[in-house]
């Protein structure tokens, strides 16, 4: 099909937009309030164009075969500008006085793009005052355009649904909550509509006063200098004064740099850049990441208070006494080589144990599992996937071959429906969540959510039921069985691609719609309305997380999810499969790339002797055949005497891991400890060696998301102090024992990688230059698999395998004494407990620590209200926190967050764990609560986002500003285009 534009044929792309279309031509149309990743708004009215003979708005015109385009005929250019002009009337043009002034203001650009000289149009300040009383960003009416950008991604891509505009208002402006102060409102501090406003209208406090060479000028004399500028224009025009300020946007250059990272946090793998002067962050920008677009959420767009904390390590420490002392590099490595060299001698190898970082980069942990086969000969060897993602991963291995996602973040966006089961996705995974939330407000998503809490993914749902804490197994598999039952399983599907089906079904006997019921607590209504719902769907997604895999039958509920996707054919196509949510920002690449006690890189098994041969063959060592230890079990072998050393990095093993006083008392046993670590951990209390590592911004290599998908981060920072990057660090250490590396640059090691790894076999960094990505596998051609299983599962003959699991009871259930079910979990504002995000002062205003929901029936039979102080007790620890009553919880059911290292929850859990894989069974812990008479103020703080009021709409609802009486459509004869979501 194709399009003429000014008398050039232009060939249409399927679905395109007339702007689009346009855009990819190469030929410059005025447009401010459209941007692709919102869709049209239509309410700028400068990208009129002449449609076979009328005017119409580009960005809400889709372009359709025949069509004759003129984009700068003497009516459309008239009514581009006279759009323009209106727009001026909002704002005051003062760019060379401007923090925003960098070459990315679309105010600025398309003044200079239309050679407005004057406006017609005079600027009229509107009668508010700018609201400073976000800690992250300012909104300032007077600049405001009414462009609505900020508030199309609030309500359609972000989907918080805090911003509106009352059109209907005398002099509008973008509200929070309908009219409240930002710091007050439901605004989660996303940065969505920061990241899209078009002007300086919205922007990062980070950047006020700092980004220009005059910008942190007094306000009276920015001021002045304003008013002259406004003063000469007249008889200048604003083509010389643009001059002024584009030269002093260029000179910008010279002292801001841009660099392309990828967020430290969650495993959603957001990508941006990030914007610095000197040390200073001034702002993270996203814009073409692969996973996230314009998307970020509050830790990846404001949370990099740790970067510059003052509590940065920047020297090693050596133990001396109770305390510890500064020592040089030369001096705490050498220590570290001689203990371990000393300790390998006197007991083995085997007493040693290594644990990696999901924290840190690919070739981090891929040294550091090299470290401890190649170096120091034993298999002890792990990461925290352990503590979380393991038994998604062994759910996987059994039933399809790839312990990773089966497609991408795309994929669940347009999935006819997606189940969430323990998954609090959207504090967890925001960014992730935000294509759910969209998918389900303006496409027709189905949502099903089963947890024990109805946080907002629940009050979201279609359908959302609370199971009995550690019954998933069996709903699952009782739905399962309906649709084998009721002939809703996809039989052909079945024929073709999976093994084992009569043994799978067989095993399903028990599993009845009564008994699941009885157990799970449901009616059998949801039951089965859960499973029609499933099979009509057009195409089925189910993100599971720790509220799944952290018990004890873990591993065997995962199987029983992949199963079902199994039963109603719901892999080897877009929109369906299976996509366990990655906790950290590298737990999927830290086990790829071998820091797991059995497995090389690219799961190749330490126990095969060809595989182990060909490593043994490249790295010119002996290999141990026998997998090593893996973190729960090197706690025991601690407390046993036959574990006597310990290298940990990046990891705050002492309050992350289950049963955390038994932990630390393990930890304190130690002969010799070495951590590494950007701060004074908890952890760091035990080591003998603390070696200062550096973030993220401060070293290169790649991360590998939740999706499987490779991306590189660049350093933007040099390593603060003494500080090195970790790869820097083990490998002195592995040189210091005899190792002879000699990498000089993270992409040497991922050589390395490369080339005994046929999962990413084609990797390199050149093929992940910039925003590149690659997803796993990676053939050596640099092909890659965005969507898997799409000509066969990852077994011998090519099909999936139904695996059958039996139900086994939850342990450390409620009793007489222990009378409350605790659950636990991530908060949207912190990661985990808090090491990185508490050095962040606004993350830390808005929760300044941790809580405990309470239900309204609890609260009411005990006699507590929220900022009441309770103390809950386990069969294993205590705490002390502050109660928060709410409705996300019911009954006897009670939630903590992670956020605290002083009150950890992790001392109230225990040390059974998942039979399959160790992972400790976080979420089966019974307390009981005292109520200790002391009440203090609400934990959550006024400015909290809890406390708001969400002001939900279709988006900009520009058909209300339409019919506004100052309303007049630039130019003659326009046809009214009504806006339509992309």
């Amino acid at each position: 099909m194709n399009v003429t534009i000014n008398g050039r044929p232009q060939t249409i792309q399927p679905g395109e937009r007339l702007i689009d279309l346009i855009n990819r031509s190469g030929i410059e149309v005025p447009h401010v309030c459209y941007h692709p990743q919102l869709g049209p708004i239509q309410s700028c009215d400068t990208c009129m164009v002449e449609l076979d003979g009328k005017l119409v708005r580009a960005c809400g015109t889709m372009a359709t075969d025949g069509m004759s385009v003129v984009t700068a005929s003497p009516r459309a250019d008239a009514a581009q500008r006279e759009a323009f002009d209106r727009i001026l009337g909002n704002h005051l043009l003062y760019c060379t006085v401007c923090d925003n002034n960098n070459g990315n203001c679309t105010v600025h650009n398309t003044t200079a793009l239309l050679h407005v000289e004057h406006q017609e149009i005079p600027y009229k300040p509107k009668p508010y005052e700018v609201d400073m009383s976000n800690p992250f960003y300012r909104y300032d009416p007077d600049q405001c355009i009414l462009c609505g950008r900020c508030v199309q991604a609030c309500q359609t891509l972000q989907v918080n649904e805090t911003l509106s505009i009352r059109w209907e208002d005398e002099h509008p402006r973008v509200l929070w909550d309908g009219g409240a102060p930002i710091g007050e409102s439901s605004c989660v501090s996303c940065g969505h509509c920061i990241s899209v406003c078009p002007c300086n209208a919205l922007m990062e406090r980070s950047m006020l006063g700092e980004a220009g060479y005059m910008t942190s000028l007094s306000k009276p004399a920015l001021n002045g200098m304003i008013e002259v500028v406004k003063g000469i224009e007249p008889e200048m025009g604003y083509g010389a004064i643009l001059q002024v300020s584009e030269i002093e946007s260029h000179m910008r250059e010279s002292r801001i740099k841009k660099t392309k990272t990828v967020c430290t946090y969650c495993g959603v793998g957001c990508s941006f850049d990030v914007w610095t002067k000197d040390r200073h962050i001034l702002k993270v920008e996203p814009a073409e990441g692969a996973a996230n677009g314009v998307s970020t959420c509050i830790k990846g767009k404001f949370g990099w208070g740790h970067i510059n904390s003052q509590d940065r390590l920047n020297k090693p420490l050596i133990r001396d006494g109770n305390g510890f002392r500064e020592a040089s590099w030369e001096e705490a490595l050498s220590l570290v080589a001689r203990r371990f060299s000393e300790i390998k001698a006197a007991t083995g190898p085997d007493s040693l144990a290594f644990i990696s970082s999901s924290k840190c980069t690919n070739e981090e942990s891929y040294l550091m599992q090299k470290l401890a086969r190649a170096v120091i000969g034993t298999n002890n060897m792990d990461n925290c996937s352990r503590y979380c993602q393991a038994p998604a991963t062994m759910g996987l291995f059994r039933t399809v071959g790839y312990g990773g996602d089966a497609g991408s973040i795309t994929d669940i966006a347009q999935a006819g429906l997606v189940l969430i089961i323990g998954s609090n996705t959207a504090e967890s995974h925001p960014v992730l969540a935000t294509r759910v939330k969209r998918a389900h407000k303006l496409h027709g998503q189905k949502l099903i959510v089963a947890d024990l809490r109805e946080h907002e993914m629940a009050v979201r749902a279609d359908v959302f039921f609370r199971p009995r804490p550690g019954t998933d197994l069996i709903w699952l598999s009782a739905v399962t069985k309906y649709i084998f039952d009721t002939g809703l399983a996809n039989q052909k599907f079945i024929d073709q691609w999976v093994n084992r089906a009569d043994e799978f079904k067989k095993s399903l006997e028990s599993f009845t719609l009564e008994m699941a019921s009885e157990r799970c607590g449901l009616p059998i209504e949801t039951l089965t309305k859960v499973a029609h719902m499933i099979a009509a769907a057009d195409g089925v997604c189910v993100l599971w997380a720790m509220g799944v895999t952290q018990h004890t039958m873990g591993s065997d509920t995962s199987t029983a999810i992949s199963n079902l996707l199994l039963a109603t054919g719901n892999y080897m196509r877009p929109g369906a499969g299976a996509y366990p949510l990655r906790g950290h920002n590298n737990v999927q690449g830290a086990s790829d790339h071998g820091a797991m006690p059995n497995y090389f890189p690219g799961y190749q098994e330490v126990a095969d002797p060809v595989i182990r041969a060909k490593f043994e063959k490249a790295w010119n060592v002996s290999l141990p055949p026998k997998p090593g230890l893996d973190n729960h079990m090197m706690i025991d072998a601690i407390h046993e005497g036959q574990l006597k050393a310990m290298y940990l990095f990046g990891e705050e093993m002492s309050l992350v891991d289950s049963n955390a006083n038994f932990v630390s008392d393990a930890l304190s046993k130690l002969d010799f400890f070495v951590v590494q670590e950007i701060f004074f951990s908890e952890t760091c209390q035990f080591a003998d060696v603390i070696l200062p590592a550096s973030p993220s911004l401060e070293k290169e290599g790649t991360f590998t998301s939740t999706e499987r998908r490779i991306q590189r981060l660049y350093r933007a920072l040099e390593p603060l102090g003494e500080s090195r990057p970790d790869w820097v660090i083990i490998q002195d250490i592995g040189n210091r024992l005899g190792a002879g590396w000699k990498y000089a640059h993270p992409s040497q090691i991922y050589e390395e990688i490369a080339a005994l790894t046929p999962l990413m076999a084609g990797v390199t960094y050149e093929r992940l230059e910039g925003y590149k990505t690659l997803q796993w596998p990676v053939a050596e051609d640099g092909s890659d698999q965005p969507l898997l299983y799409t000509k066969g599962f990852h077994f011998p003959d090519g099909k999936a395998r139904f695996y059958p699991v039996p139900w086994t009871e939850p342990t450390d259930q409620p009793n007489a004494e222990y009378d409350l079910h605790l659950n636990n979990g991530r908060l949207l504002e912190h990661f985990h407990e808090g090491n990185m995000t508490y050095r962040t002062e606004g993350i830390r205003e808005k929760t300044p620590c941790t809580f405990v929901e309470v239900s309204p029936q609890l609260a009411d039979e005990r006699g507590i209200q929220t900022g009441s102080w309770v103390q809950l007790t386990s069969r294993y620890g205590k705490v002390r926190a502050q109660a928060v009553i709410t409705t996300r919880v019911h009954g006897k059911e009670l939630y903590m967050p992670m956020n605290s290292t002083d009150e950890a929850v992790n001392r109230l859990t225990s040390s059974h764990t998942d039979k399959a894989t160790h992972t400790p069974a976080y979420k089966e812990t019974s307390v009981q609560l005292r109520v200790l008479g002391e009440i203090g103020d609400d934990p959550l703080p006024p400015t909290n986002s809890r406390h708001g009021h969400p002001t939900p709409q279709t988006g900009v609802e520009v058909e209300r500003k339409w019919k506004r009486s100052d309303y007049r459509q630039p130019g003659n004869h326009l046809v009214q285009i009504q806006t339509t979501q992309p």
